[in-house]
């Protein structure tokens, strides 16, 4: 009957957490990313979860006549482990809390955290994941975050490095990528700054190389560097100028 009750009340909490989230909040745009309320979301599911566990084990020790009270108090060594063991989920807790508060972290962020590199997918009381580009699923507890570098917040940049020969016709290439730059949809390539030159750059290797910088929207520079790095290769190439293989 005890565990009947809970999961009815299991049942009920969900939907009306979810109803809050999914009706009541995403109506309420101002200041609150979707990012944001999918992470606090699956936060609180978590938090409703395990608070609900704690009330089934207690209830059910003291419906079966254990003294949960006095098996606590008087538990030793027993109270003593389970305290140790307790400071690492606390601690998950808290560090989660910050995150969340000091918003360092929204499921569907790029993150790198120690040297993990991946898309955040779930951020929880305890843990949060992260997917790597390969797919790996790494699950990192909350108290091990220490340092995190965030690439979803700000605008990030795209470098394009162009081989060329040092007897290069220098202005003849200038002008081939100056005016593939000036025909480019910034907009559609989600380019916030127009591409400009840098300058020229000697390699570890000896090789002389044009640097083209640019910004981009979160998640697109790399997207843009490949299709800026082959219009300006196809330019030059095509202009009958021959580059470094």
């Amino acid at each position: 009957m005890l565990t009947v009750v809970l999961l009815l009340i299991n049942w009920i909490g969900k939907k009306i957490i979810r109803h809050i989230f999914k009706t009541g909040l995403r109506n309420y745009k101002r200041g609150i990313s979707p990012k944001k309320l999918d992470t606090i979301y699956t936060l609180a599911l978590n938090i409703f979860k395990y608070i609900l566990m704690f009330f089934w084990i207690y209830a059910l020790l003291s419906a079966i006549g254990i003294p949960v009270g006095t098996l606590i108090a008087g538990a030793g060594i027993f109270s003593l482990a389970i305290g140790l063991g307790a400071q690492g989920f606390v601690s998950d807790m808290v560090n989660g809390f910050f995150i969340l508060l000091e918003q360092q972290i929204s499921v569907g962020d790029t993150i790198t955290v120690n040297s993990v590199e991946g898309q955040v997918t779930y951020v929880g009381i305890r843990t949060t994941q992260i997917q790597s580009v390969d797919g790996t699923l790494n699950y990192i507890p909350n108290r091990n975050i220490t340092v995190v570098s965030n690439k979803s917040r700000n605008n990030m940049q795209a470098l394009m490095e162009i081989p060329v020969s040092s007897a290069a016709p220098f202005e003849e290439i200038t002008k081939i990528i100056n005016q593939i730059n000036q025909d480019l949809d910034l907009k559609k390539l989600q380019i916030t700054k127009k591409p400009y030159i840098v300058g020229f750059s000697n390699q570890p290797d000896g090789t002389l190389v044009i640097q083209v910088a640019t910004y981009t929207k979160p998640g697109a520079q790399f997207h843009v560097r490949n299709i800026l790095l082959e219009k300006y290769l196809s330019g030059i190439t095509g202009a009958g100028i021959d580059l470094p293989k």
